[in-house]
């Protein structure tokens, strides 16, 4: 039977590579690319088809900033599927991002000089807007658009007899500090989606923590520095061209500069491999690259607390509920 396995945000960046790397694992898989934009949906599709004849590929529309989208989405893969194997919570944005020039400066003449340069920590803040469903846009795209999805497919992701994985793409850029309990949306901060990636690696250790008897195991990835349409915007092309041959001499101080989407997968084809029981929860496994090139993965211990995690689990429930309860009050109303 083929595995079968869901990957958000598939068009572009660490989602195109990711479904190439793994059809190279397994030509036999059936991946289902969810999408915002159909066309570059259905042009990836029938790439990945000329390449990989016997897989299977298809694909579902799903904005995951907009909650109808999701709903509609979740509806239609429920009628299309038994269960996924693999759900890869890929999609992410990075809105606005302006960079610190002071604060860049000060940081690269600091002995956290190349941690600064390869996370990008205390240098990089976003301005984002409020989407239509009221919620901060980081907040909803990166964490609250995937939450509601892996609710709505829980039939089809618990099953006792083998288990399910979902594997978020989180960040080296998560951030204890950019995030509290009392503002889970950062919508009075200035570092966004740093804010979202710890609340990814808070709600995946709290998913572990609810679901594992149920044969669902969660795990975060980072890809590292990658050179994709999300990093391109922080600063001028011609800025890039001239910090190249820098952030290529620094591959051989920092691991983190894994430079394309393929090598930044590594991590997250590594997961694929992994039976998800054997998995720390509380580990974020990290793609890495070795000055000459080469692809490797290692991991690092999430700094959170699962009484922290839990808390946030707690709430993001809570906000689905106010959620349902608005939407079912506009249909009477209507």
């Amino acid at each position: 039977m083929r595995k079968v396995v869901l990957i958000t945000g598939a068009s572009s960046g660490v989602g195109l590579a990711l479904c190439r790397r793994l059809l190279e694992e397994d030509h036999e898989l059936h991946l289902c690319l969810a999408c915002r934009n159909m066309s570059k949906a259905e042009a990836v599709r029938t790439a990945l088809l000329a390449s990989h004849p016997t897989a299977e590929v298809s694909t579902v529309q799903v904005d995951v900033s907009s909650l109808l989208s999701v709903f509609q989405a979740s509806k239609e893969l429920k009628q299309r599927f038994q269960r996924f194997d693999y759900v890869y919570l890929n999609a992410g944005i990075m809105p606005n991002p302006q960079l610190n020039i002071k604060a860049l400066f000060c940081g690269l003449f600091s002995r956290k000089a190349i941690h600064i340069f390869s996370t990008a920590e205390g240098v990089l803040t976003q301005s984002e807007k409020i989407t239509a469903d009221g919620l901060q846009e980081v907040f909803e795209t990166n964490v609250f658009g995937h939450f509601i999805l892996i609710r709505e497919l829980e039939s089809l992701l618990c099953h006792s007899d083998s288990p399910s994985q979902l594997i978020w793409t989180s960040s080296r850029n998560a951030v204890k500090s950019n995030f509290s309990l009392e503002d889970i949306q950062h919508s009075k901060g200035q570092e966004p989606y740093s804010s979202s990636k710890y609340a990814i690696d808070l709600l995946s250790v709290a998913l572990n923590r609810n679901f594992n008897q149920r044969g669902l195991y969660s795990s975060v990835a980072c890809p590292g520095t990658v050179l994709t349409n999300l990093t391109y915007g922080i600063i001028p092309p011609f800025v890039w061209t001239l910090i190249m041959p820098i952030i290529w001499l620094l591959r051989f101080f920092a691991n983190a500069f894994t430079l394309t989407p393929y090598n930044g997968t590594e991590a997250l084809v590594w997961l694929f491999h992994q039976k998800p029981e054997s998995l720390n929860p509380l580990v974020k496994y990290l793609s890495a690259t070795t000055g000459f090139g080469s692809n490797y993965v290692t991991s690092k211990k999430i700094d959170l607390d699962e009484d922290t995690a839990e808390k946030f689990y707690q709430n993001l429930l809570e906000l689905e509920k106010d959620i349902r309860v608005t939407i079912q009050n506009t249909k009477n109303q209507s």
